[in-house]
């Protein structure tokens, strides 16, 4: 059995008979958070499951320009906390139709209700740097999620994949290394050196890039 079909049947072993199971896939960046989440979605019963990326509650570029964070976008303060917490407390409370907001890299925007969870979603794997984040107020977000998955890769690979990331999205490299060194980095020591402990560590570099 393959490192994710493990993943996925421990979930499922551990969701019994409940008729939600939320799965938190935490992260630096770059760790693979997006590509598990997406390996595991295809696994389970169609129609059962969906993805919730934390990053559809970025602030926009103007608001980020208007409080002077935006040489910091994707630092836990950059994300409208309240928000995503309302969100995950109204999957929690398995409300029918709820609309998720997903980010479009390309756009650099959050796209609102992009996404929906009807009421039969029994697994919801909600996945972003920050669900393990030791620091008020995203050390309240524990009581939402049923198990937890951490994603923990050395950061030469980190760096590295971040690197091919900004290349990909027009960065040159020196813009790249100066991007990663002023900002990625900062919020991979924040992710890695404050989080609480999650039920399950995955070390494989075999993860790409999300």
């Amino acid at each position: 059995m393959s490192e994710i079909a493990t993943i996925a049947a421990t979930i499922f072993k551990r969701a019994g008979k409940g008729r939600r199971f939320i799965v938190a896939i935490a992260g630096a960046p770059g760790a693979g958070k997006s590509t598990l989440s997406e390996k595991l979605l295809g696994l389970f019963p169609e129609g059962s499951a969906a993805v919730v990326p934390m990053d559809g509650f970025h602030f926009d570029d103007a608001v980020l320009h208007k409080r002077g964070l935006r040489a910091r976008k994707g630092a836990p303060e950059t994300f409208d906390y309240r928000g995503f917490a309302a969100l995950l407390r109204r999957i929690r409370s398995v409300e029918p139709d709820v609309a998720v907001p997903v980010f479009d890299r390309n756009m650099e925007l959050a796209r609102a209700g992009a996404s929906v969870i009807d009421s039969e979603v029994k697994f919801v794997l909600v996945e972003g740097n920050y669900l393990l984040l030791d620091e008020a107020p995203w050390n309240e977000l524990s009581p939402f999620f049923d198990f937890a998955i951490y994603l923990d890769l050395p950061r030469n690979e980190l760096e590295r994949r971040l690197m091919q990331r900004w290349r990909d999205h027009g960065k040159s490299d020196k813009e790249a290394r100066d991007w990663i060194a002023g900002n990625d980095l900062p919020n991979i020591e924040r992710v890695m050196q404050k989080r609480r402990p999650a039920d399950l560590v995955v070390r494989s570099v075999l993860m790409t890039e999300d």
